[in-house]
């Protein structure tokens, strides 16, 4: 199965994350603003060209997944890091509240539909995680889901689920799906700036929405439950990364970094074909030359 690639915002597999000790801003060592902007272009070119073949060697299909606090910045990195991608070779899907009918269903069965064929990269934009995050913090979410039983202690759910997730993923790993999950890791500092911009710059207001203030108010809440969530799911074959996301352009070099790193580490190849077929192609190539 694959493996993570290392970085420093790899979140470590034997629970030992915090989430205090993350960082939200880039090291005082990181390039300039220019230069994070000019090495993002280039992981750009450099991912179109990788999955031009990942889709030709069709053996792995890659699934992103983006989970953050309001206004981190999950559309605009996901429009970022994949502009240079072939849109027949990618999809993007974004949940929202659940319907009628997915409420009808397990909690990983939404997503499961939506889930990248081999050969494809697939971006979740939110996820099954919202089940032990957002419904965490607000547990009477639980009601709408008509559960068979419910714990007493619903710590015992979130151990349940969390199970259910670590073995929903290792069977996708397992089955040649690379996953790799991001948590876009920003401050209340700049959280309260986004916010700010969008009640204040007209362009902007269409991405305010009254519940941000109400969710911001929860912050210690989400902090644990990002915190308990990363620490259960980190594992080598569904890796969590916490990226800072203070620094747009950081974050989306970031990332962009991570994935065409981990491209690379699946040896990904062209097909070949056989004599026999590059013969007949001989000999189709000698007809069409012959035309006029």
């Amino acid at each position: 199965m694959f493996e993570a690639v290392r970085s420093p915002y790899l979140v470590p597999f034997d629970g030992t994350f915090n989430h205090k000790d993350a960082p939200t801003a880039p090291p005082k060592n990181a390039p300039e603003k220019s230069a994070r902007v000019a090495q993002l272009q280039a992981l750009v070119a450099e991912l179109a060209s990788l999955q031009h073949i990942l889709y030709a060697h069709d053996h792995h299909a890659v699934l992103l997944i983006f989970q953050a606090m309001d206004a981190a910045g999950k559309d605009s990195t996901i429009r970022a890091v994949l502009s240079g991608v072939d849109p027949a070779g990618c999809q993007v899907t974004s949940f929202k509240h659940p319907s009628a009918t997915e409420l009808s269903h397990d909690f990983l069965w939404r997503t499961s539909q939506h889930l990248p064929e081999r050969g494809r990269i697939g971006v979740f934009n939110r996820s099954y995680y919202e089940e032990v995050l957002v419904v965490r913090v607000h547990p009477e979410a639980l009601d709408e889901e008509n559960l068979p039983y419910r714990p007493k202690k619903l710590e015992e759910l979130w151990r349940e689920r969390y199970e259910s997730i670590r073995d929903h993923e290792k069977h996708l790993a397992r089955s040649g799906t690379v996953i790799l999950k991001f948590w876009l890791n920003v401050s209340p500092q700049e959280q309260r700036d986004r916010l700010l911009a969008r009640l204040e710059e007209p362009e902007k207001n269409w991405k305010f929405e009254e519940g941000d203030l109400a969710e911001r108010a929860r912050w210690k809440d989400y902090m644990a439950a990002y915190e308990e969530a990363l620490r259960e799911t980190s594992r080598p074959w569904a890796p969590w990364y916490a990226i800072p996301a203070d620094s747009k352009s950081y974050m989306r070099m970031t990332i962009a970094d991570i994935l065409v790193r981990t491209l690379k580490s699946l040896d990904l190849k062209y097909p070949k074909l056989a004599k026999e077929q590059l013969d007949k192609f001989g000999e189709m190539k000698k007809q069409l030359s012959k035309e006029k």
